[in-house]
């Protein structure tokens, strides 16, 4: 519970001692037994209020499946994309290598901008334009 070993709550148990002493010590170690109790009770009040607003239904709910941490965001995304009713199509793939004529300009042109020694980019590559009476 919050990351709390033994070790961890021994030390601020000696902590405690130091810092309250012995004389006060006994009271506040009341006062947060009356603190854990009081959260317990409230704990157990809301969910017996819970299952009498709810009714015979809430004892039906499965809460593990509700828990949030089980849901991985690229599952679910990947499922909902791939929910079809049909089946997907199979990509037939040549076993040759065969070039289209679009893919062979493309690779010509970049030979030819490489030959050049320019630098290849199918966009605008230069800084954005900025204009200085704009802003």
């Amino acid at each position: 519970m919050f990351g709390l070993t033994f070790e961890k709550l021994m030390l601020i148990g000696i902590i405690a001692v130091f810092l309250l002493g012995p004389e006060r010590l006994p009271y506040y170690a009341q006062k947060l037994a009356d603190l854990v109790k009081a959260g317990r009770r409230m704990a157990t009040d809301a969910r017996e209020r819970m299952r009498t607003e709810l009714g015979p239904d809430f004892d039906d709910v499965d809460w593990k499946k509700l828990d949030p941490r089980q849901y991985d965001p690229r599952r679910i995304i990947r499922e909902a994309l791939l929910e079809d009713d049909e089946p997907a199509p199979q990509v037939v793939r040549p076993t040759s290598r065969v070039e289209t004529p679009a893919a062979k300009r493309a690779r010509l042109s970049e030979e030819r901008a490489k030959a050049a020694g320019e630098r290849y980019a199918t966009a605008h590559t230069g800084p954005a334009p900025f204009d200085a009476e704009a802003t």
